[in-house]
């Protein structure tokens, strides 16, 4: 039965090490907040006095940590882990921080000879509470094979993304777009409620078109990753309709920010002469001023 030391035991991390504890592995668990870890002892998690005293005889350490600082102490810092694990250990940092950190992190765990991988979750604490957490892995396949019995505990989606590092940079790409699409669909309740119509309504109109449905289910693979950029929907009629939205903004004195930088990008896809393709060729002008071939 292998060993697992928890490092960070908050919202997320509680329920995670839970349920692998739940899945029959022996884990002992520390936190700064020592009452978190206490409350774990229901389900028969061991307590540690500090990151170095969990990771002492651990097959597999794992970090659930705020941030990058959060991360490196527990690690390096006085009583850190890292100095104390076991060379034929595994580390997985789950900790959402910035992938130069994931980086750097990783170098310097490996000079201490052990496995390491990256891997960040997606969805929300009741899917931690669930054990149906997307998990977005980085580290060679050899490692991801080695990591995935401990991280299925966790997660119903586990996924190999690349090398060391690249979950990281997937959780981070995953981020932007759905935090990006919270401030646009605020944006679009607001511009339904100030003009007169019900939220709910609203809602229940664009759950039937691309607006509530996404693009990634629907226009991107039936289109432009097709390499079909024959028009369904015209990027100059796309670019005409957000001027109106925009319009109505402004009529209403509403600051539809978001929907302005949107704005943006069409006018950027028109000047590259792509009005009259499809407007998921807006990636593709996206691309090449991003310098992608």
């Amino acid at each position: 039965m292998s060993r697992v030391a928890f490092i960070g035991v908050g919202t997320m991390g509680a329920p995670m090490a839970a349920n692998i504890a739940r899945g029959g592995r022996a884990v002992v668990a520390f936190d700064v907040n020592t009452e978190a870890v206490t409350r774990l002892a229901s389900v028969g998690i061991e307590a540690a006095n500090s990151a170095a005293d969990a990771a002492r005889g651990a097959d597999f350490v794992i970090t659930m940590l705020p941030n990058s600082q959060h991360v490196e102490a527990a690690a390096f810092g006085p009583d850190g882990f890292a100095a104390h694990m076991a060379t034929d250990a595994m580390y997985i940092d789950m900790s959402t921080i910035a992938p130069s950190k994931t980086d750097s992190i990783g170098a310097k765990m490996a000079e201490y000879g052990v496995a390491v991988v990256d891997a960040p979750v997606g969805r929300q604490q009741s899917h931690a509470v669930a054990g149906k957490l997307l998990i977005m892995v980085g580290g060679t396949a050899e490692h991801f094979e080695r990591a995935k019995p401990i991280l299925s505990l966790m997660g119903d989606t586990i996924i190999h993304c690349g090398g060391r590092g690249a979950g990281s940079r997937m959780k981070v790409v995953n981020n932007f777009m759905s935090i990006a699409l919270n401030s646009l669909s605020s944006e679009a309740l607001v511009l339904a409620e100030k003009s007169g119509l019900d939220p709910e309504l609203a809602r229940t109109v664009m759950l039937g078109t691309v607006a509530g449905q996404g693009h990634f289910g629907s226009t991107y693979p039936a289109k432009v990753l097709q390499g079909d950029v024959g028009p369904g929907f015209m990027i100059d009629l796309a670019h005409k309709d957000m001027g109106l939205a925009m319009e109505l903004g402004r009529d209403l004195d509403i600051d539809l920010s978001t929907g302005q930088a949107a704005l943006k990008a069409y006018d950027l896809a028109r000047t590259d002469g792509r009005g009259r393709e499809d407007w998921t060729a807006i990636y593709l002008s996206a691309r090449a001023a991003a310098g992608l071939k």
